[in-house]
């Protein structure tokens, strides 16, 4: 298919801006960007690389640094515990105190993600993006001041207002410069980083330890106070780092009725390379003007809601164990004193970064199989917290540790799968504002499983933490082993739909919606043999080193 087709827009999404200025580099659909030059695969692909550079490691130091401020709360409560210089005893607080300030973070987070991600659509994303990471800084920093329950409760609520819109933020973000189809392995990418922040965190945290009651600050307000400066300076570089969105060709950027003083970022791409990409992706140059109608769609779409679902287990699961494992081990082993705890955290952590990158690359080249790279690493955890469960002995309770490994496994993929697939779903249907409503919606209410681990479960269930032995936890194990259940039906059922709408398409002789937005990915995929999966299509990934 040619670069240069006419552009197909969302369904029933108000009508374009600004498309009456745009100059067209070209308008032969026969000869690409200008006559008789089309450009190359190889030639698209440098073109995604070189925005890869450009945005890719930016997200990645901006999403460890807020990863690493959201979690450090976990390891605090057992920093220092052999001198009392924990967050509990230093703030006189009870586990449920605790869990009760794990929860409000995620109460505003579910509150206020889907306002701050239609903000995004209507202002310069990549100030927002920085808006986001300066005040998560500051609200980092000023953990370290914490002194009752009420500060702890102050922060956590702060803390949820302020990072809301980051996560979806960053997948809208992402989709202003790449197809769908490219975005699955580019969200595992940066999704890394909350897996590298939570071990170099745990491992970091034992350094800090050793600045306990240094300048009269125990160990945790270090960690607090030092990530949270780096995180303000970081925020402050993001507003040159990140390029704003994409112009057409012989655009100009819109004049700022408001904060003129801020900078204004350099273009991802220029010239030719801007030309091709201009072709490729037309439907984020002739940005869409939404309303509360297209809105409404968003949310009357069936398809909205199984995504959901998935997104509750996994993401619930995985943030009761990032906030939850020093005590789950400490639970198999009470020798362990903080540091042998922070240490024992990072293998988790590595394990989830392992299936990361093995899964996520798939998923996006198979991507009309989504939900089978879902469901396979969901049954992994499901084994890992069987194995955390019932396995080893009192003598020997390593196996447990083991399961927790597993767990690590599974839950990498889990995520980016899902935040791809929400983009691949909404965008050729409902546009811009699909993409940013239906993200924001997916992870912000899709926290409500954070709510439900960090307040219900483990140290907020007093009864499952004061079993005896083995019995430690069992419950709260056994519940999570239950919602993951839930997102694997929840992947079946949004495959299974996916599937009979587009039977019902092909009988009634309709094309698929989105078909030429997505053209490079498609043409890429054709031309590398990789539309089926099965022994013939894996037998070609690997035999041309895919």
């Amino acid at each position: 298919m040619s670069l240069s087709e006419p552009e197909t827009r969302p369904q029933d999404v108000g009508k374009h801006q600004d498309t009456e200025n745009v100059r067209e580099p070209s308008t032969d659909t026969q000869n690409g960007v200008e006559s008789g030059d089309e450009p190359s695969v190889a030639e698209i692909e440098r073109i995604y690389r070189k925005l890869d550079y450009r945005i890719i490691p930016a997200f990645w130091v901006l999403y460890f640094l807020c990863s690493a401020i959201r979690s450090n709360v976990g390891l605090a409560q057992t920093m220092n515990m052999d001198v009392g210089h924990d967050l509990g005893s230093v703030l006189r607080l009870t586990p449920h105190q605790i869990s009760t300030g794990l929860a409000l973070f995620y109460v505003c987070y579910v509150v206020f993600d889907l306002p701050s991600n239609l903000v995004m659509t209507r202002l310069s994303p990549h100030v927002w993006m920085s808006r986001i990471v300066i005040s998560v800084g500051i609200i980092g920093s000023c953990m370290a001041a914490m002194k009752a329950a009420w500060s702890l409760y102050l922060l956590r609520l702060l803390l949820g207002i302020f990072i809301a819109g980051m996560w979806p933020g960053m997948t809208y973000y992402l989709t202003l410069f790449y197809p769908p189809s490219r975005t699955g392995k580019r969200i595992g990418q940066y999704f890394t980083a909350a897996q590298i922040s939570a071990a170099v965190v745990g491992l970091v945290s034992a350094g800090f330890q050793k600045m306990d009651g240094e300048r009269g600050l125990v160990g945790f307000q270090w960690m607090f106070l030092v990530y949270g400066i780096i995180t303000i300076a970081v925020g402050i570089v993001l507003l040159w780092w990140l390029p704003d969105r994409p112009l057409a060709p012989g655009v100009e950027p819109p004049q700022r009725k408001y904060f003129k003083w801020l900078p204004r970022s350099p273009p991802a791409l220029t010239g030719r390379d801007a030309e091709i990409h201009y072709h490729d992706l037309r439907r984020v140059y002739h940005r869409p003007q939404w309303s509360v109608r297209d809105l409404l769609r968003v949310f009357l779409d069936w398809r909205l809601w199984p995504l959901l679902v998935m997104y509750f287990g996994v993401v619930g699961v995985g943030i009761g164990v990032q906030n939850y494992a020093t005590v789950i081990i400490r639970g198999m082993d009470q020798s362990l004193n903080g540091i042998d705890l922070s240490l024992l955290t990072a293998p988790i952590w590595l394990m989830d970064l392992l299936g990361i990158l093995l899964v996520t690359p798939f998923s996006d080249r198979f991507h009309k199989h989504r939900a089978l790279f879902f469901s396979l690493p969901v049954c992994l955890q499901i084994l890992g917290l069987l194995l955390t469960t019932y396995a080893g002995s009192a003598s020997n309770p390593w196996p447990r540790y083991g399961g927790l490994l597993i767990v690590g496994f599974g839950l990498g993929p889990t995520v980016p799968i899902t935040m791809s697939w929400t983009t691949e779903v909404f965008q050729p249907r409902h546009g811009e504002v699909g993409v940013a409503a239906a993200s924001a919606v997916v992870s912000g209410w899709g926290n409500l499983g954070s709510i439900l681990t960090t307040y219900a479960l483990y140290t907020g269930w007093p009864s499952d933490s004061a079993a005896p032995g083995r019995a430690k936890f069992r419950k709260s194990n056994l519940v999570m082993v239950g919602i993951l259940c839930a997102s694997i039906l929840s992947s079946v059922v949004m495959q299974t739909g996916l599937w009979v709408a587009e039977r019902r398409r092909r009988a009634r002789g309709v094309d698929e919606p989105g078909k030429i937005v997505d053209g490079a990915a498609r043409r890429e995929a054709q031309q590398r043999g990789l539309q089926g999966l099965g022994s013939s299509g894996l037998f070609r990934v690997f035999r041309k080193g895919a």
